[in-house]
């Protein structure tokens, strides 16, 4: 009876999972079979009807999209902005992690505090004060001048994150290291970073997916040359309205490319999601 019981669970937790899986998927399927048709047969008939008549499908769309100089600048725009922030917040929040983690110099704690504090400022916040700065420094609507705000209101939770990862190491670990005559930055690249990969993986995740997706801050400091994909596409709609056979893959070529992020490291997110959490 127990084991009816226990097929029963699985079945209806695997059932539930799918229904899930078919609700998040079918949005994508959608949007994917949109990008496909051309906007006469959008104008006919909603996307689904693709099952009946396949000869709606084409490349058209795409062939047009990589002919389209606004799409594709915004495209390389994005690029430019997603991968240099998401790197240098990994990097800086690595180094300012391991040292508020295992090195001892005089205010650490005060200043971790201050990281932890600006965890609870809201971007909104400096939002004009920053404009006002970039704009005296020349860095108002330049991709650098994204890039810096993002990697600036970055820095805190990537810090916070990595600083309580790398504190769960184990201390004899470190004190091995050192005592075979490993320096600081030795140990840093050549044990902390490896053991850190689950980390340091889930916050190069989050952080790109949050520039990725991020039309707020392209909104204010991006201008119309340095606008990402986000601000290229909601320029689209304003201006021409219904273009969805423009529309359509350029926003699932914006949403494939963070899919595809994650799968590539999901791995690794996995492990630093569910690190610490068996003993």
């Amino acid at each position: 009876m127990n084991a009816v019981r226990r097929a029963l669970g699985s079945s209806a937790v695997q059932v539930f999972l799918v229904l899930v899986g078919l609700v998040w998927v079918t949005p994508l399927a959608g949007l994917l079979m949109s990008s496909l048709r051309s906007a006469e047969d959008t104008a006919r008939g909603g996307w689904w009807t693709v099952f009946s008549s396949p000869g709606q499908l084409s490349l058209d769309n795409y062939s047009a999209l990589l002919e389209n100089a606004g799409i594709t600048r915004a495209f390389w725009n994005t690029v430019l902005i997603s991968v240099p922030t998401t790197v240098l917040v990994v990097v800086l929040a690595a180094l300012a992690g391991y040292a508020f983690a295992w090195l001892d110099f005089p205010g650490r704690d005060a200043v971790f505090l201050v990281v932890v504090a600006l965890l609870v400022v809201p971007v909104q916040v400096g939002l004009l004060p920053v404009a006002k700065l970039f704009g005296q420094l020349g860095l108002f609507g330049t991709i650098p001048g994204v890039v810096l705000f993002h990697v600036a209101y970055g820095l805190p939770f990537a810090v916070f994150l990595l600083r309580n990862y790398f504190a769960e190491l184990p201390k004899e670990m470190l004190e091995a290291a050192r005592m075979d005559g490993g320096g600081e930055w030795r140990i840093f690249t050549r044990l902390v970073l490896p053991v850190g990969r689950p980390a340091i993986a889930s916050l190069a995740i989050f952080q790109f997916l949050w520039v990725w997706n991020d039309m707020l801050v392209a909104l204010l400091f991006a201008d119309s040359s340095s606008q990402p994909l986000t601000v290229e596409l909601q320029s689209q709609i304003r201006q021409f309205g219904s273009n969805i056979d423009v529309l359509a893959p350029g926003a699932f070529v914006s949403l494939v490319v963070p899919v595809v992020v994650f799968f590539a490291f999901q791995r690794h997110f996995v492990q630093g999601v569910m690190a610490g959490s068996v003993k």
